[in-house]
């Protein structure tokens, strides 16, 4: 356990250090830099001066050994454009992120597994084909045409939510009680936004993966003895959660990357947004940070998922009990 627990960490830094490197590469031979996006008015002699101040004057090689420097010591630079520490930026962006992700991921488990295993119940029926193709639309429209819909829908059409913004202005002047109802009412649309590819991507895993399981030999010999309707349900479900989990950790590399698009649509301080405004600068800090922050909570969660497949896998139970049955008694040499 402890050496496979060595592994992964292994596996995570070095994850998360060839991303990076190959985002401050991208960025470093992108044209520009901080002290070109200040416009187009500033003297050359403060242009030379910025460049000189922060360093970007000296060889890439160079720039790139200093980086990895400082980020062994947990230091991740200066934002340029927000002139002030890059932790300070990711600690004021994560929180916002995670608001939507973690949300968005249990709505789309949750409601993923349910249809999966409702369609699956009810396989040729008229129902099962049409709930096949509404979520086959759904998982091919892009995220941020969903976005776009459900703020025309939500906000436009029907105003019972807000569009944009992660709190409303006069938030502060609520009641604590109003200000966590404000806060869930601005998460209701981005959360949907993101949940809901991912919830017609588990229903359909979920859905091939319990018509296999219902066809088991196992399984008709189970239904065949009596067993309740119920019972039958959770014992196929088990056999078929384990690749529907793993289509999950999957998830939430797609989730990081489409905060790019939901975040800047709703105007959430995210991650994402924060990225965006970033390249846009050329603060490579900021970039090359969250970079590394994204491919570290990627990795992460899928360290996680097989941890959770591996725990709830009835098959490496079997092999460990196995292996502890044929190992014999311990003999103790006597004293």
């Amino acid at each position: 356990m402890l050496r496979r627990s060595g592994a992964a960490l292994m596996q995570l830094a070095v994850v998360m250090v060839t991303a990076a490197s190959l985002a401050f590469l991208c960025l470093q031979l992108a044209p520009g830099d901080p002290a070109t996006a200040l416009g187009e008015g500033l003297p050359i002699a403060v242009r030379e001066q910025l460049r000189t101040r922060y360093g970007f004057d000296a060889p890439i090689g160079v720039q790139y050994l200093r980086w990895l420097q400082a980020l062994s010591v947990g230091d991740f630079g200066w934002s340029t454009s927000q002139h002030r520490p890059v932790f300070d930026v990711l600690a004021d962006a994560i929180p916002n992120s995670l608001r939507l992700v973690i949300p968005a991921f249990i709505v789309s488990v949750l409601a993923g597994t349910f249809v999966g295993v409702w369609q699956a119940e009810h396989h040729g029926t008229r129902r099962d084909h049409t709930a096949s193709a509404l979520l086959l639309v759904v998982y091919s429209a892009p995220e941020f045409w969903l976005a776009t819909w459900l703020i025309i829908l939500f906000a436009g059409v029907w105003p019972i939510l807000p569009p944009s913004g992660i709190s409303s202005v006069w938030a502060r002047y609520l009641s604590p009680l109003g200000q966590v109802t404000d806060a869930l009412r601005h998460m209701i649309l981005p959360v949907l936004a993101i949940a809901l590819v991912g919830t017609a991507t588990l229903a359909r895993h979920q859905r091939a993966s319990m018509l296999d399981a219902l066809a088991l030999p196992f399984m008709r010999s189970a239904r065949a003895s009596g067993l309740s309707r119920g019972r039958l349900r959770y014992v196929a479900w088990r056999h078929a959660v384990l690749p529907v989990l793993t289509m999950a950790g999957v998830l939430m590399p797609s989730y990081l990357g489409g905060l790019i698009f939901i975040e800047q649509i709703f105007a959430w301080p995210g991650l994402g947004y924060t990225m965006l405004r970033a390249i846009g600068a050329h603060d490579y800090a900021v970039v090359a940070a969250v970079v590394i922050v994204g491919s570290g909570l990627t990795a992460t969660c899928t360290m996680l998922v097989k941890g959770a497949v591996h725990v709830l896998d009835p098959r490496q139970h079997q092999v460990m009990h196995h292996g502890m049955h044929h190992a014999g008694p311990v003999h103790r040499r006597p004293t």
